[in-house]
């Protein structure tokens, strides 16, 4: 992290920019200065010191990346807002996983962009970001203005008319009669859905008495009304017939009293209900219940039967005599725990099975039972909770079927299932393993690409207003990236020929020490900040192919560096069973404990989300490669490292 270098106007709004990549940064940096539209005061590389700049900067905005080492964009945002509350947190992303923005803006972020977004309109969207409300805007249903005491009984005037109007409309356009009635049972106002359940208009309906217009009683409708007026009935049905010229209707009429204030009623309100249908249901079900029960009576496939609520057998079919060997005077009275194996009626499994039918509704399973001669069959089982049009729980219906030879083929299925399932489960795996593999070689692609792309562009378009400086700082991140894309393409290539066993080895007879000489000579000129140890005992030959070996080890020289911390160790060594060892090891916390495991498989990451997970399995593929491994080696009491990877290979038999 670092202030800011260059003088600015004390006007512009400030930034600090987070980014793990220092191309990256560098590349943000210059764009938003040559837009002389942000100061960039500060710059992070990961989340923790994000926190501090934000606490020391106290800047207008934050550019945020989300993934990071030793704490990810995610993770600081809330502590960032915490240090700099009045800081606007963009985030900046190259990972495009669904969800992820909106995970972002919970958080407390401003917006979320995209790192594949041009850089061109970054200082613009950052300005942009500023002009946008910081607090929620009052939630919708507040009121904005409050009324006058003045004004209050017009006020109240006002909702009392609306609440009228409201009244009117529901009564006119309701799709039920209705009507108001005199407490002498005298229409004075109707409704269109009681005119046209009575066959007449609403002008008609108007001054009538009700026993009029509905043909009943006048004497039957007195006796009614005389309750409702008397008090000694607050709502009364009455349900009979009318002859209007589409037939006869069947009708539930319901009256009710219309109180003031002081409990006095003042009018009847009249409310008809059209029940002819449903009346004509209730017929058609009592005679298809009829129906029903013979139907019942007669299947033999089924054992249909009732229980009472406390589990006794009151009704039986034939196919329930068929199925559980009793006959129906036989079983009739008993208790249905009779057909469970003794196990679970010790268990008051069928107690349980009645408990649960009437708290959800139905139980259902399928389980071993038991027949009049002790035979054991495989039934499946519904049982469901019974009430009455009052709701009254009255037992339970309970249907079994005999499933023993739907049992042996289910297990047979089963049995090919589970073939099948592990078939798919392997190839699952390998498309899981292809699609993580292109998602973390996209996101390793993207970074490299957009610096080379974006860093070409500002070459091209500014290279006489860039200062040297600043032109260095540009090739030198081209430089980097393209480095970084070779060995992206090399670890890509190595593992496709391992993975088709197509990797051919140029064998000799190599000096082990050699080999790691020109890895970590290598690796200094890419890293010349990075402080590398390299301890080496000549003359312990391996027959290798040079270049694999090499490979192998600036692959764990690079894990080290880039997942560790200096300085990174290079043993090469002699093992005590005539094999050669070359340990590379570093200053960090280690590989935690349950990353150990698939350390060295395909595409294994740890929470950075950095590489592709292919450089320890292309190390330990190559070692074997080479007739010997790669392993782990956790540090031990009195050890100052982390811990330890060590490739190990067999000596040459020249030299044994």
């Amino acid at each position: 992290m670092s202030g800011g270098e260059e003088a600015r106007e004390p006007e512009l709004p400030t930034i600090v920019i987070v980014d793990d990549a220092a191309e990256v940064r560098s590349l943000v940096r210059t764009r938003l200065r040559l837009s002389h539209k942000l100061a960039v005061v500060g710059e992070a590389a990961n989340g923790t010191e994000a926190i501090a700049a934000a606490r020391e900067q106290q800047p207008t905005l934050m550019l945020l990346d989300v993934s990071m080492p030793v704490m990810d964009g995610l993770e600081a945002l809330p502590l960032v807002l915490e240090a700099s509350p009045g800081t606007r947190v963009v985030m900046y992303s190259g990972f495009q996983e669904q969800g992820l923005a909106h995970r972002a803006l919970d958080l407390g972020a401003s917006v979320f962009l995209e790192k594949s977004s041009s850089l061109d309109t970054l200082a613009d969207e950052l300005v942009a970001v500023l002009s946008t409300p910081a607090v929620p805007s009052p939630r919708a249903g507040e009121p904005e203005a409050t009324l006058d005491a003045e004004d209050a009984d017009d006020a109240d005037a006002a909702v009392l008319r609306q609440h009228l109007e409201r009244f009117r409309e529901v009564f006119d356009d309701a799709a039920i009669g209705m009507a108001t009635v005199t407490l002498a049972g005298c229409l004075v106002r109707a409704n269109a859905a009681l005119a046209e359940l009575l066959g007449r208009s609403t002008g008609e309906l108007v001054g009538t008495t009700y026993a009029e217009v509905a043909g009943v009683a006048s004497d039957r409708v007195g006796v009614v009304i005389e309750d409702l007026l008397e008090g000694r009935s607050r709502v009364v049905q009455v349900e009979h017939e009318v002859d209007v010229a589409a037939g006869p209707r069947r009708v539930v009429a319901t009256l009710a009293p219309v109180l003031d204030t002081l409990g006095r009623p003042l009018y009847l309100f009249l409310q008809l209900q059209d029940v002819t249908a449903q009346r004509a249901a209730e017929e058609g079900l009592s005679l298809s219940e009829a129906k029903f029960r013979m139907l019942v009576g007669a299947v033999e496939d089924y054992a249909i039967f009732m229980l009472s609520p406390t589990g006794h057998v009151e009704s039986w079919n034939a196919g329930a005599q068929r199925i559980n060997g009793y006959l129906e005077e036989e079983i009739l009275g008993q208790h249905f725990r009779v057909f469970y194996p003794l196990e679970l009626q010790e268990s008051r499994h069928p107690e349980h099975e009645l408990e649960v039918a009437l708290r959800e509704g139905h139980y259902e399973e399928e389980g071993w039972r038991i027949r009049r001669d002790g035979t054991r069959f495989w039934a499946n089982v519904l049982i469901t909770a019974v009430h009455d049009t009052d709701g009254r729980h009255v037992g339970f219906a309970k249907v079994t079927r005999d499933s023993s030879e739907r049992r042996v083929m289910a297990e047979e299925r089963e049995r090919a299932a589970a073939a099948l399932a592990e078939a798919n489960e392997q190839l699952q795996h390998a498309a899981d393993d292809q699609a993580h593999f292109l998602a973390v070689t996209a996101h390793e692609l993207r970074t490299p690409v957009g610096v080379l792309a974006g860093t070409a562009e500002m070459l091209q378009q500014h290279w006489e207003v860039l200062e040297e400086e600043e032109r260095e700082e540009l090739l030198e991140g081209m430089t980097n990236s393209s480095t970084r894309l070779r060995r992206l393409l090399t670890d890509l290539l190595t593992a496709s020929r391992l993975q088709s066993s197509k990797l051919e080895l140029n064998l000799k007879e190599v000096d082990a020490a050699r080999v790691a000489e020109v890895a970590v000579a290598t690796i200094r000129r890419l890293h010349p900040d990075a402080e590398i140890v390299l301890e080496a005992e000549t003359g312990l030959i391996v027959s290798g192919d040079a270049d694999r070996l090499a490979q192998a080890v600036d692959n764990l020289v690079g894990n080290g560096l880039r997942h560790g911390a200096s300085p990174v160790r290079v043993e090469v060594r002699r093992a005590a069973d005539d094999r050669v060892e070359i340990a590379v090891s570093d200053a960090g916390g280690g590989v935690p404990e349950e990353m150990r495991e698939r350390l060295f498989d395909r595409f294994a990451t740890g929470r950075s989300h950095g590489g592709t997970g292919l450089g320890l399995y292309i190390v330990r593929q190559l070692a074997r490669s080479h007739g010997g491994d790669a392993t782990y080696r956790p540090a031990g009491p009195g050890q100052t490292a982390s811990g330890e990877f060590v490739v190990s290979l067999p000596l040459a038999t020249a030299t044994v």
